[in-house]
């Protein structure tokens, strides 16, 4: 299958290095208004991830990675990017920029058949997460977002809770690493004055519409569920703590035995399952997207319970994202 990545930022990167371990994924191109020589460099080396298993140059104004030409590109029309020119039949959309039916829609018009987004759509489009809903996806669909990192750390955990013992209510909060959009130091941020305090020296409290999201992909779960945000100064790996209502009683030791059914079944590779004494930095490259803590987590009562769960928010999601790509792709 032919990709095309549209954004080549933290998540278009991570998603290009987790598809080029697939034998049945290409990459064709890359659209981003840096030069190639710059994005050769920001591929090779990452901070947090470590430096890239592979051979990159650039030729012609192209990268050639592991010996194969992946076409470059510089428009910031994605209706002008050409996809069918280099084949490419799913186009990753990693900018943030194009999240409507309207705006994802120009990399039809360029030749793509599917366009999978890597952020919470600001339309109704269809919204998938793996292991959630993903067998629910048409052939017809030919846009669709893949949901926030932190929408596919709670979805799977919610949908275990739901399906075995019902959720009548529930509370989110992530504890959620830094990320690009944050300031180094103080700085403007007229719509969200917190969020212009200086990422590595504060906690700071933010919003999220993940929790909401969660019913996109389960709807029994509308108006049930919201959440909150807090940033703190870690470069990657979030957790999200949920504590819910539940309609049918449950000891703590029900639910860690039905995560751990889930994370050995129907959501293995997706939810993982840990009794060890874990910190976030031992998650760090893991490809599942949220791994339950079964240590963490603590009951009040048999129908009031917090459990944990933790996630790579970069390299989880980004593996993911690829998942519902060869999906999409084989409808």
């Amino acid at each position: 299958m032919k990709v095309g990545i549209n954004g080549f930022g933290r998540i278009g990167r991570l998603a290009f290095r987790a598809a080029i371990e697939r034998s049945d994924i290409e990459v064709v191109g890359i659209n981003d208004l840096v030069e190639p020589d710059y994005m050769a460099y920001m591929l090779r080396y990452d901070s947090t991830h470590g430096k890239f298993n592979g051979t990159i140059e650039v030729k012609d104004g192209n990268l050639i990675v592991n010996g194969k030409t992946i076409r470059v590109t510089a428009e910031k029309d994605p209706a002008n990017l050409k996809w069918d020119e280099v084949g490419a039949e799913v186009v990753i959309e990693s900018t943030g920029l194009f999240l409507t039916q309207e705006t994802a829609g120009k990399h039809i018009q360029a030749g793509a058949k599917k366009v999978v987004m890597s952020a919470p759509a600001k339309d109704d489009t269809p919204t998938f997460v793996m292991g959630v809903n993903h067998k629910e996806l048409k052939a017809d669909q030919a846009i669709v977002s893949n949901a926030s990192c932190t929408t596919n750390c709670l979805a799977p955990i919610a949908k275990v809770l739901n399906d075995k013992f019902g959720i009548v209510e529930g509370l989110m909060s992530t504890i959620h690493a830094v990320t690009a959009t944050q300031k180094t130091v103080d700085g403007p941020s007229a719509k969200d004055w917190r969020g212009g305090r200086g990422a590595y020296q504060n906690i700071i409290p933010s919003s999220t519409g993940a929790a909401k999201a969660v019913a996109l992909v389960i709807p029994a779960l509308k108006g049930k569920l919201t959440g909150m945000s807090f940033r703190v100064p870690v470069p990657d790996v979030s957790v999200v703590d949920l504590t819910v209502r539940l309609d049918k009683a449950a000891s703590y030791a029900d639910i860690k035995a039905a995560m751990k059914e889930a994370s050995e079944g129907e959501l293995k590779g997706i939810l993982g399952y840990t009794e060890d004494d874990v910190v976030s930095q031992d998650f760090l490259t893991d490809a599942r997207t949220s791994i339950f803590d079964a240590k963490a987590g603590i009951a009040l009562n048999d129908n009031f319970v917090k459990v944990v769960s933790w996630y790579d928010n970069e390299w989880g999601y980004s593996n993911k994202l690829i998942d519902l790509v060869q999906l999409i792709g084989t409808l």
